[in-house]
């Protein structure tokens, strides 16, 4: 493809893509609408980049597990999942989107309220490194990630502070039960298993985590309940 032709977003994430179209629906978010037969009808799933989000945080949930396990040689399980959380949480994905001037390009429906914005530009980072990886394979995808979030690693001397002990100090300091985990799901065979638990405050909407061990996903769920009381502020 001419040079004139490529997308101006490309040389940011230094990636010429050969299925141009997988960038197109990397940053077109959900809220798009379209025309069927004369009339509005919100887009499809493979119209959107929730396909490639989903796909996406796969990618980068292994190759920033492979870079922790390279970097943090003495780290146990525990501490190498609260890295992996913080990694691939929202103000992380957030941060990379906004050094590739993600926002510029992302196509979302006008008006979204500034609440939503940040979450937008997460699960568009995030479909990125799904487009990335479907047009170029994972060693693309790895390059990509290692380039944008290697200062995120480094940064982190320190591991983040546990999310669960957060919570729970969060409920405590609330004058709140403390938090309660149960398993809703698990899948996969024996040697390969994928947990999803929920965690449940009194008065707030659960959250849940899907990870390969029941405490990853603790943590995860955790993680995504505080994220979720963060947004709402």
């Amino acid at each position: 493809m001419p040079d004139a032709d490529r997308h101006p977003l490309e040389s940011s994430l230094r990636h010429s893509f050969v299925r141009p179209e997988l960038l197109d629906r990397a940053l077109t978010h959900r809220s798009i609408s379209g025309t069927r037969k004369g009339k509005v009808a919100a887009a499809r799933a493979d119209e959107t980049n929730e396909r490639l989000e989903f796909l996406g945080d796969r990618v980068l949930g292994l190759i920033i597990a492979e870079a922790l396990l390279e970097q943090f040689a003495a780290a146990d399980e525990g501490e190498l999942a609260q890295r992996l959380a913080a990694l691939v949480a929202e103000p992380t994905l957030v941060a990379v989107a906004r050094a590739i001037d993600l926002g510029a390009h992302v196509k979302a429906a006008p008006g979204q309220p500034t609440t939503a914005i940040d979450a937008i530009l997460a699960d568009a980072c995030e479909a990125i490194v799904g487009a990335i990886y479907l047009d170029g394979g994972l060693a693309s995808a790895r390059a990509f990630i290692l380039r944008h979030w290697s200062r995120h690693i480094a940064d982190a001397k320190t591991p983040p502070k546990d999310s669960k002990s957060a919570l729970q100090e969060w409920a405590q300091g609330r004058g709140l039960p403390l938090p309660t985990y149960r398993q809703v799901d698990r899948t996969g065979p024996d040697h390969a298993p994928e947990f999803t638990v929920s965690v449940a405050v009194d008065g707030f909407a659960e959250e849940r985590g899907v990870g390969k061990s029941k405490q990853f996903a603790e943590i995860l769920a955790a993680t995504a309940f505080l994220a979720r009381r963060r947004d709402a502020r």
